[in-house]
């Protein structure tokens, strides 16, 4: 979970661009609450990477928080991609 000013500033585009980059699997989209949501699986090191993305967020964006819970992949999702 993102929280701040994360919706309409594009957030969401640039998780995926570094997702699909780094070959992860998973999905990110806006919540109703304003916050941004994002599942994803893939190596470790390339997730520690889109956290460290995440909490930057593009230009533009002002991340207040990161919430971050960690699971064992479980497969099944598809090429990264915004969810809606």
């Amino acid at each position: 979970m993102i929280h701040g000013d994360v919706q309409g500033v594009g957030f969401r585009y640039f998780i995926t661009r570094h997702a699909q980059a780094s070959g992860l699997r998973g999905w990110v989209r806006n919540r109703s609450d304003g916050g941004v949501e994002l599942v994803a699986e893939g190596e470790r090191s390339d997730l520690d990477q889109l956290l460290r993305v995440a909490r930057q967020g593009p230009r533009h964006a002002r991340v207040d928080s990161v919430d971050a819970q960690w699971s064992d992949a479980r497969g099944g999702l598809d090429r990264f991609d915004l969810s809606y």
